[in-house]
C-alpha cells in the first residue's frame, strides 16, 4: 500500500510538473520572440489616434532595419526616447521593473516611460517646415497633406523650420493636439530629433483588438517628396 501511495504521488507530481515546464518553454519562446524578432507594444496614450488607438496592441517589427534598411518618412516607429525626449531614464524598483519589463514584452503591460510611439515625418538632411499658407507642414519645400491625422487636428499650432541632422530622425503624433514629439523639445539636447540608432522597430500591425485588427502601410503622402539631394525619396 505504501508503494502504491509513493508512485501515486509521483505520477500527480509528474502530471503537476508537466504543464509548468511547458508554459515556461512558452513564454521563453515568446520573450526570445520578442527581444529579436517581433515586439507587442501596448499603446498607452492617444497621441497617434486614429491611427493608433489607447489599448491597441501593434506588433513592432525588429528586423524591418537590422540588415541595411532606414527608417522612411511615413514610417510608424517605436523608439528608446533616452538622451532626446528624455535627458535621463526615470528611477525604478530593480523587481518591479523586471515584472513590467516582462509584461511589456508579451504586450499585457505598458511599455517602458522611455519608449515611444510616432511617425517619421522628416529624415537626415530633410527640411521640416510648419507652415505654409494653407497650413502644411513642408519637407524640402513640398506640402504633405497629412489625410492620416486626427480629425480637426492643425498639422502644427507651432511654427518650426528644422534642418535633420544625418543619423537622425524627426517624428511626430498623428493626434497633433495631443501629441508630446519633436516640436516640444526642439530647446533640449538633440533639437527634438531622434537618433536611428535608438529606434526598436517598425509598427507594422494591429494585432489587438479584434476589431481594430490591420496592416500598417507607409502612406503615399510622402511618395513626391524630394530628398535633400535633389532626388525623390
Amino acid at each position: 500500500m505504501r508503494r502504491f501511495g509513493s508512485w501515486l504521488g509521483a505520477g500527480a507530481s509528474a502530471l503537476w510538473h508537466r504543464p509548468v515546464l511547458l508554459l515556461a518553454a512558452c513564454v521563453a519562446f515568446v520573450l526570445l520572440l520578442s527581444a529579436f524578432v517581433v515586439q507587442p507594444f501596448l499603446i498607452p496614450s492617444s497621441s497617434m489616434e486614429n491611427t493608433l488607438r489607447i489599448g491597441d496592441r501593434v506588433l513592432v517589427n525588429k528586423l524591418a532595419y537590422r540588415f541595411g534598411g532606414e527608417p522612411r518618412r511615413g514610417d510608424v516607429i517605436v523608439f528608446d526616447g533616452t538622451g532626446s525626449f528624455r535627458q535621463s531614464e526615470p528611477g525604478e524598483n530593480p523587481v518591479t521593473g523586471l515584472i513590467r519589463g516582462t509584461g511589456a514584452a508579451l504586450g499585457l503591460a505598458e511599455p517602458a516611460a522611455t519608449d515611444y510611439v510616432k511617425r517619421v515625418i522628416g529624415v537626415g538632411g530633410d527640411q521640416v517646415t510648419c507652415c505654409d499658407k494653407r497650413g502644411r507642414i513642408k519637407v524640402n519645400g513640398e506640402p504633405v497633406d497629412e489625410d492620416y491625422l486626427f480629425p480637426g487636428d492643425a498639422p502644427s499650432s507651432d511654427a518650426f523650420d528644422i534642418v535633420v541632422p544625418e543619423g537622425k530622425l524627426w517624428v511626430m503624433g498623428d493626434h497633433r493636439g495631443r501629441s508630446r514629439d519633436s516640436r516640444d523639445h526642439l530647446g533640449e539636447p538633440g533639437g527634438g530629433t531622434v537618433p536611428v540608432g535608438q529606434v526598436i522597430g517598425r509598427a507594422d500591425w494591429i494585432a489587438w483588438p479584434v476589431g481594430h485588427w490591420t496592416a500598417l502601410h507607409r502612406p503615399p503622402a510622402f511618395d513626391g517628396i524630394p530628398d535633400a539631394a535633389g532626388g525623390h525619396g
